[in-house]
């Protein structure tokens, strides 16, 4: 399966720190797709990622998917009828939970700039977010690959660091 594959609405799914941002970017860049960071969309800029209302979010990601192009990346599962209803392609990221751990700090405490990043916010070290990376995400990572399993989409599952590093080489796609 090739990116050209997925066609011009790709829906990139995954755990929190396994690179969907940067991918989306990456693929937005080498194929003139605009990016959708969809915690941009469902955050409130310029806070400490307080979230908007859920229909606020929901208009701004179903009017967001209405694009004849995009490469949009996030979960937000109450979403993902219509987003996939509209897509044409699927990758699913699967990275271990210690690499995504390693990630989290790497972004709170070194990079200032980072793609997906809110407006206005900072990424901070968390108690619920490394709960989250460690005890939850291992129970949607299950379901996500159960669901992706079904989806009659071109899909595309990158399960290690090193599929994913293979998949940007492959594609000729730079971080």
């Amino acid at each position: 399966m090739t990116l050209d594959d997925l066609g011009p609405r790709i829906c990139i799914m995954g755990p929190s720190n396994s690179g969907k941002s940067t991918l989306a970017v990456a693929i937005a860049r080498a194929r003139g797709l605009p990016p959708v960071h969809l915690d941009q969309l469902h955050h409130h800029p310029n806070t400490e990622w307080l979230p908007r209302p859920h229909a606020a979010f929901v208009a701004l990601h179903d009017h967001a998917i209405t694009d004849a192009r995009w490469v949009m990346d996030g979960n937000y599962s109450r979403c993902l009828p219509q987003r996939l209803a509209r897509a044409t392609g699927v990758i699913l990221l699967e990275s271990p939970t210690t690499t995504r751990l390693m990630r989290y700090f790497r972004r709170s405490w070194f990079e200032r700039a980072r793609h997906g990043a809110l407006d206005g916010g900072s990424d901070r070290v968390t108690w619920a977010m490394i709960r989250h990376i460690v005890v939850t995400t291992p129970g949607s990572r299950k379901r996500d690959a159960t669901l992706c399993k079904q989806i009659g989409l071109p899909k595309l599952t990158l399960s290690t660091s090193r599929d994913l590093a293979h998949f940007y080489r492959a594609e000729g796609l730079e971080r």
